[in-house]
């Protein structure tokens, strides 16, 4: 632009005051609606497309478009890059699809609105010049040609303002800078300024819809189930807890929605699904995001090793419906080794139990859920320890010592299977052994994916484990799964046996998509708010 440099804040100033100018020239910089007809994408696929065949251009000459321009394309996005050099002005347009090159004429510029009468010194090239900034959203009517460099340009004929940006994007660097928390505060920024962003952010979408394909496809319904409960059981994890006004009671944001889906098989719904927000307050970490959107199903009729092999389904369905996803991928650990993951199936299966007593010398399936003492004793004499260890109950050590010692060898993708009975007290015990619960989870690069087991359809075997893991909350184990007497009396009525499964999205996307942390999958990730202090300073105006 030929304004002289300014601040951000006094540039703020200057796009306030062209907005304002542009009121009272009649043109409202914030319009109602735009003719979009096609996307930028679609434009730039097919010139690659005749670039890729060899064909020779299909578009007029420059000169001619100039001497008769034709609006034979209309389209509109963001303003990402604007220069003017005379009678020429070149720039960049960007909307969802991507980016193209824009070219404007002053003998053949035009305005889109109507019964617009601009003064007599303002031309509608010069009312670009004087009033459109880089950031601003444009609607464009024109002709396609190729510039002699070969690239695709759109000539625009006619134009209109769709929205004033009052805030200078800056650049990548002083947009959102190389801090990423930056980019988590402000993602908008992140996405125009990092293409591969925005295109991740897709993806997301296409992989949740996908998934939904796949259940509908094996015959799952899809449930909502409530967000706020009065208990919080479903997993063991520490709830987030709130009030109800009306009420007077305490409530929790749901941990899992396992015990209102598995209700819902009592009602007679035998191949259930939900895909939605659980929410989990424990710490935060490359791995771990509170708030977090999970994909959970439950088959009336089916074992744990029927679900392993409908999980491998799954995957095989992605990948094959998804072009983006990738079998083979490089996936960091949690010590940031980068090892290549192989995503083909079928997959590895591991014996829970027998790999941690090859790893430890500890055998967990030796301890019950009364010998906190004897189980802490052991994992200390081995050398292994961790805060807040003298508080926890036998369920909890034995994963604390899973995650220690075994699972961040397994490179996978694997199935590890075969678990004590007291870590999951929601799963129906083997018939071969009361003390091994019919569980699975699915380990990649020694990063759990997903969890699945045979449910526990007995009431009263529930309500017994419910009653154990009593005593390892009132020891303080904050992590200890909590009872739901509404659920015990679900169950009473008649649960048909079945298999569920509960996979947090966030974490998978990361790992298909080679990212290490996995709030770079997620759309607006949860960060400390600014100090509301500083709201209004000049700093923030920037």
């Amino acid at each position: 632009m030929s304004t002289p440099t300014q601040t951000p804040q006094s540039e703020r100033d200057v796009r306030i005051a062209k907005a304002q100018a542009l009121r009272e020239m009649g043109i409202n910089p914030y319009a109602q609606k735009f003719d979009k007809t096609s996307m930028i994408g679609d434009h730039l696929g097919t010139y690659q497309k005749n670039l890729a065949d060899g064909e020779s251009s299909p578009f007029r000459d420059i000169n001619d478009i100039i001497a008769g321009p034709v609006s034979s394309i209309s389209t509109a996005g963001r303003l990402t890059l604007y220069r003017t050099h005379g009678k020429l002005s070149f720039g960049k347009l960007m909307d969802e699809s991507g980016e193209i090159q824009l070219m404007w004429h002053t003998d053949a510029c035009s305005l889109i609105w109507l019964h617009l009468s601009l003064p007599n010194w303002l031309t509608p090239y010069k009312l670009l010049e004087k009033y459109i900034d880089v950031g601003d959203f444009l609607g464009v009517r024109g002709e396609l040609f190729y510039t002699h460099k070969g690239e695709l340009t759109l000539f625009v004929s006619e134009w209109m303002l769709l929205s004033k940006a009052i805030r200078p994007l800056g650049d990548k660097f002083h947009g959102i800078g190389d801090d990423k928390e930056n980019a988590y505060r402000q993602r908008y920024l992140d996405m125009i300024f990092n293409r591969e962003t925005l295109e991740r952010m897709k993806l997301r979408s296409t992989f949740i819809k996908t998934l939904r394909e796949f259940y509908r496809n094996n015959w799952f319904i899809e449930l909502e189930t409530p967000i706020l409960g009065t208990s919080a059981s479903g997993a063991a994890a520490q709830p987030f807890i709130t009030h109800h006004n009306d009420f007077d009671i305490e409530m929790y944001l749901r941990i899992a929605p396992e015990i209102a889906l598995k209700m819902a098989t009592v009602g007679g719904l035998e191949k259930v699904f939900e895909i939605g927000k659980d929410f989990r307050n424990e710490g935060s970490s490359p791995a771990h995001h509170q708030e977090f959107t999970v994909a959970e199903h439950y088959a009336a009729y089916r074992s744990y090793e029927d679900n392993m092999r409908f999980t491998e389904q799954m995957f095989d369905y992605l990948f094959d419906h998804i072009p983006q996803l990738k079998r083979k991928v490089n996936i960091a650990d949690k010590e940031w080794v980068v090892r290549e993951v192989d995503f083909t199936t079928p997959r590895p299966r591991i014996d829970y139990i027998a790999q941690i007593k090859a790893d430890s010398w500890i055998d967990v399936s030796t301890y019950s859920s009364h010998d906190e003492e004897r189980l802490r004793a052991d994992i200390l004499a081995k050398g292994f320890t961790r805060v807040g260890i003298e508080k926890q109950g036998v369920a909890t050590m034995i994963d604390y010592l899973y995650k220690k010692v075994t699972r961040p060898k397994i490179i996978g993708p694997a199935f590890i299977y075969n678990y004590p009975k007291a870590m999951q007290p929601l799963a129906r015990s083997a018939d071969h052994n009361k003390t091994i619960a019919e569980q699975f989870q699915c380990i990649v690069n020694g990063r759990e994916i997903l969890k699945a087991y045979s449910e526990l359809v007995d009431p009263l075997e529930q309500q017994a484990n419910f009653d154990e893991q009593l005593g390892a909350i009132a020891k303080g184990d904050e992590e200890a799964t909590k009872g739901d007497d509404d659920f015990v009396r679900a169950m009473e009525y008649g649960m048909p046996c079945q298999s569920g499964r509960g996979m947090g999205l966030e974490r998978i996307l990361a790992m298909l998509t080679e990212q290490s942390n996995i709030r770079d999958v997620i759309l607006f990730p949860m960060v400390k708010p600014v100090d509301s202090g500083k709201n209004n300073t000049e700093e923030e105006k920037k």
